[in-house]
């Protein structure tokens, strides 16, 4: 019976002096499905990303040559970030080139080309990231995080079936009964915040709904997680811009015994 050879690790090489990187991974699944994975937004916020550094929770692309593709997300302090570009080639399942222009690099614009090349047993996916000039700190460090990257798509395919989830009603605490009706315009800054950070985790599917309560006793907030059990909850919270601002707020949380949505 013959044997196909161990996948190769992800991996990612920046020549900071052309200003190029190049990356790849080996994955044990046919070229149409690893395609399908970097290019499906529905399937893209479930693996790019990480709780330790940031998740990917939305994107869209209009896959055509001309088309536009954004995408965005939180990173694990709790701060937004985006990126987006233009669709410059597609060749499904080979190929796909789009212009890379990230909020968090200044505006400037790069190009990143996927091949995909079938092999014995799955799929060598290359990228080539290039455009970066003499920008070499921003071309190091967008090597380092296509690594990651690959990493995450490669154990998209392998990781285990996630254990069933937990479900936990959250209530944010303001610091004073009156807080609805006298917040100072830091705190308003601080209620964005953590409006944004909740609206991302809705969209990873991790909130189920969130919400101001109007209690006669005096406002909080409301949410309910869906998480793998405490720790994950607790690390979600513990991002939390208003647990990070240090203003007073806290969270009590209460775990469902059985939860029925849509």
């Amino acid at each position: 019976m013959s044997r196909h050879p161990s996948p190769a690790p992800a991996r990612a090489i920046a020549d900071v002096s052309s200003g190029i990187i190049l990356a790849s991974v080996e994955i044990a699944v046919p070229v149409e499905r690893v395609f399908q994975a970097i290019t499906r937004g529905d399937e893209i916020v479930r693996w790019w990303g990480s709780p330790d550094t940031y998740r990917t929770t939305h994107w869209e692309s209009d896959l055509r040559p001309g088309g536009r593709w954004t995408a965005g997300g939180v990173g694990a302090d709790g701060k937004p970030f985006a990126v987006g570009g233009e669709i410059l080639e597609v060749d499904p399942p080979r190929k796909l080139v789009q212009t890379w222009t990230p909020d968090w690099d200044g505006g400037h614009v790069t190009t990143v080309t996927y091949r995909l090349e079938p092999i014995p047993g799955g799929t060598r996916l290359t990228l080539r990231h290039e455009g970066f000039g003499d920008r070499t700190q921003s071309c190091a460090a967008h090597g380092e995080g296509w690594e990651h990257v690959f990493g995450w798509l490669a154990g998209h395919f392998t990781a285990s079936p996630p254990a069933p989830a937990q479900y936990f009603l959250v209530k944010l605490l303001p610091p004073r009964p009156s807080f609805t009706t006298d917040m100072t315009p830091a705190e308003m800054q601080v209620m964005q915040e953590h409006v944004g950070y909740w609206t991302g985790m809705l969209a990873q599917g991790k909130a189920i709904v969130f919400g101001p309560v109007a209690d006669p006793q005096g406002g909080w907030g409301l949410g309910v997680l869906r998480v793998a059990g405490p720790d994950e909850l607790q690390a979600l919270l513990a991002r939390d811009p208003a647990t990070l601002s240090g203003r007073g707020f806290r969270h009590e949380t209460l775990a469902m015994l059985r939860a029925v949505h849509a």
